[in-house]
C-alpha cells in the first residue's frame, strides 16, 4: 500500500486517502509557501501576484498576445483577467489595441513603463528565486519542475477521459 492509496476514514467510513495526501492539496501548499516568498516583493512595487503573473508573460512573449493566450498562459479566469488588464493598462504597463487582421481580438504588449516596471521587479525576485533555490537545492529544484511538467504533460487531455 503507497501514501497515495485510498483508505477508509474512519470517522466516516468513506473510502478517500487523508487529506495531508491528497496532490491537489500539496500543490496548493507548496505554492503558498512560495508564493509567502514573493508577494511582500511585489507588494513594494504596487503589484498583485495575478499582476506580474501578467506582467511576466507578456514578457516573455517576444510578440503581443491575444486575451486568450495571456489567460491560457496565466491561468487566469476571463472575468478575472479583464478588470487585472484594465487595472494594468490604467497604470500604463500594459498596451492593448485591435488586431488588424480581426478586429474583434485584442492584442497585449508591454509598455515602456511596463518593461521598466519588470527591469524593476526582476533582480529582487531573482533573488527570492535564489534564497529558494539555497534552501531547497538547486538539483532538487530542477527535479522538481522536471516532475510537475512530468506530471502536466501526464495529464494532459486527461479530461476527455471516460472515468
Amino acid at each position: 500500500m503507497t501514501g497515495t492509496t485510498p483508505t477508509v476514514d474512519p470517522p466516516t467510513g468513506i473510502d478517500l486517502r487523508p487529506f495531508a495526501r491528497s496532490l491537489p492539496m500539496a500543490l496548493l501548499r507548496a505554492r503558498e509557501a512560495t508564493m509567502r516568498r514573493f508577494r511582500p516583493h511585489l507588494a513594494t512595487h504596487g503589484l498583485t501576484e495575478q499582476r506580474w503573473r501578467v506582467l511576466r508573460a507578456l514578457t516573455g512573449a517576444g510578440e503581443p498576445l491575444d486575451v486568450g493566450e495571456v489567460a491560457e498562459r496565466t491561468f487566469l479566469l476571463a472575468p478575472s483577467l479583464s478588470r487585472i488588464l484594465t487595472d494594468l493598462e490604467e497604470l500604463g504597463l500594459v498596451d492593448r489595441v485591435a488586431d488588424t487582421a480581426d478586429r474583434r481580438r485584442s492584442l497585449l504588449s508591454l509598455t515602456d513603463e511596463g518593461r521598466r516596471m519588470v527591469a524593476r521587479v526582476a533582480p529582487e525576485s531573482e533573488a527570492i528565486y535564489g534564497q529558494i533555490e539555497q534552501r531547497f537545492g538547486a538539483a532538487r529544484l530542477d527535479a522538481l519542475l522536471a516532475e510537475m511538467q512530468g506530471l502536466e504533460d501526464a495529464l494532459a487531455g486527461f479530461e476527455g477521459e471516460a472515468t
